[in-house]
């Protein structure tokens, strides 16, 4: 059972990360457009905003996957994700309340939970670690202690 648990933990993180690997990836890609998009929703000082993007999204979403430095990857990327979901699904997702358009409002909400989501499972994974088969945890013996010291 522990090395079904060690590899979910794997599948998992990796999983996870995915989603800001790839997004930052894409961003880094196109800047004129990515700092394009970020000043259309009223981002100051683009190339600030969108290096400080790729280091989260890219950097810190291949640090999870490696599971190097995992917890403070991880809570670097939810305290980033925390104006993200604001700026871009919540407040359009009001604006769309507001002007009656049901089919917006409603993608919109699905995106604020969606991200609400990722934010939960990026606590978790700054609160347990990455599990055995990361950076981390490299090392270390069996058990929850080690994976807690592996941070």
């Amino acid at each position: 059972m522990e090395g079904s648990r060690d590899f979910g933990t794997l599948i998992g993180r990796v999983m996870l990360a995915l989603i800001f690997v790839l997004s930052g990836f894409l961003k880094l890609m196109n800047p004129a457009g990515t700092m394009k998009m970020m000043g259309a929703h009223g981002l100051p000082i683009l190339p600030v905003a969108f290096a400080v993007t790729i280091l989260i999204e890219f950097g810190c979403g291949v640090l999870v996957m490696l599971g190097y430095k995992t917890r403070w990857a991880a809570l670097l990327i939810f305290l980033w994700f925390i104006p993200v979901t604001l700026i871009y699904h919540f407040a359009a997702y009001q604006q769309a309340v507001a002007q009656h358009d049901a089919a917006v409002a409603m993608v919109q909400r699905i995106m604020w939970l969606k991200n609400l989501s990722i934010m939960g499972g990026l606590l978790v994974l700054a609160s347990f670690g990455p599990g055995r088969i990361s950076l981390d945890g490299r090392g270390t013996g069996t058990g929850a202690m080690d994976t807690r010291r592996a941070a």
